[in-house]
């Protein structure tokens, strides 16, 4: 039975009004998905010339990199060859910084000097009065032996100090991987010390000030001597502002000029220039954690010696000898028992053995530079 011509007519009709729909909703879909991605559904107006610049400069350096002669600097530090001298970022520091705002602007005031100390929390307190002594001119870096770090947030200043945290590891470990010559390069003196330090009569401002004025590269202030002296030459002397030599006990001193009767600091509070510290860090040891045997090397850093090492009695502390990171060692019987006897043990095998890796090393140095003469 045939259609009616009116039933034929809305048909055509609506099946063009369906394409069309069908057509316009596609097209619609299309232009939505786009517009997802297009930045100027996401990035305000006014900023959208600044990015399309960017963008544009970036495509026109990468191109003018890619069709340019390839870069190879020799001078540049080793595996930063192929980058240009002018991008080269070669030292660094531990200068907080902001998220936000110009990177020119976010720190007012660059501390000059570095102050390390390697802690433990029960010795909180003493460290809390140590850092009372230390301006705004000093960088705080605590490096912690406990892994406890959150606690120290109670002190106001903990929270503007760099904290480093390795279980049971010594100040020369912590040093050896944090204070790179690189690293540290922004600061004129860095301050190594040992948490149990009594510092009632001393004031880092003034002692930096002895230090630039007696030409010290590498110090130490004056222990109090009666809290159990090992050297002459660390002790305290009345009425004088720094000494460089001492006298030992007979036969400690084969030549005045050198350790432990010149030339010569300890290594619970040493102070290092930083062109000093730039050698003194080399000369540390990977695998020899305890540091024993450094106070008599240290001489090599600097030249002369006997001038240029010697120990500040104007500013002095006192060694209150807390063995808290001792009391952390292996009590096995292998070790000794009591947990510092293993310690103790490592320490003496440790100063050997720098001695005698020292001493290989200059023999075979002397070796070398006889041979190029022949």
């Amino acid at each position: 039975m045939g259609r009616k011509p009116n039933e034929t007519l809305r048909f055509c009709t609506t099946t063009v009004v369906g394409l069309v729909f069908g057509f316009l909703v596609g097209v619609s879909i299309s232009i939505f998905c786009v517009s997802k991605i297009n930045p100027e559904n996401y990035i305000p107006a006014t900023m959208l010339p600044t990015v399309n610049q960017q963008f544009e400069d970036v495509l026109g350096q990468n191109q003018t990199l890619t069709n340019s002669t390839k870069t190879w600097v020799s001078s540049n530090p080793r595996g930063a060859e192929r980058l240009p001298p002018g991008i080269v970022a070669s030292e660094s520091d531990f200068f907080l910084r902001r998220l936000w705002g110009e990177p020119s602007q976010d720190v007012p005031k660059k501390p000059k000097y570095l102050v390390t100390f390697t802690v433990g929390y029960d010795q909180r307190e003493n460290i809390e009065a140590s850092i009372k002594k230390f301006s705004d001119d000093f960088t705080i870096l605590l490096f912690h032996y406990d892994g406890r770090t959150s606690e120290w947030e109670e002190f106001e200043w903990s929270k503007r100090a760099i904290h480093v945290s390795a279980r049971k590891q010594t100040k020369w470990w912590f040093a050896k991987r944090f204070l790179h010559p690189d690293i540290v390069a922004a600061y004129d003196y860095i301050f190594i010390w040992d948490e149990d330090l009594g510092v009632e009569h001393f004031d880092a401002e003034k002692y930096i000030e002895l230090v630039k004025k007696h030409g010290l590269e590498i110090s130490q202030p004056g222990l109090e001597f009666n809290t159990g002296l090992t050297w002459q030459m660390t002790r305290r002397r009345d009425g004088i502002e720094v000494h460089k030599e001492t006298e030992e006990k007979p036969g400690w001193c084969k030549d005045p000029h050198l350790p432990p009767c010149a030339g010569f600091v300890e290594i619970m509070a040493p102070v290092f220039s930083r062109e000093a510290w730039r050698c003194v860090w080399h000369m540390i040891q990977n695998d020899l954690v305890h540091g024993w045997g450094l106070d008599f090397a240290l001489q090599k850093c600097v030249e002369p010696a006997y001038e240029k090492i010697g120990v500040v009695d104007a500013q002095w502390i006192v060694h209150k000898r807390v063995p808290s990171l001792g009391n952390q060692g292996d009590g096995s019987p292998d070790a000794g028992n009591a947990p510092w006897r293993g310690v103790r043990i490592r320490c003496h095998k440790e100063w050997k053995m720098f001695q005698n890796r020292l001493n290989q090393a200059e023999k075979a140095h002397e070796k070398k530079l006889l041979e190029a003469r022949h």
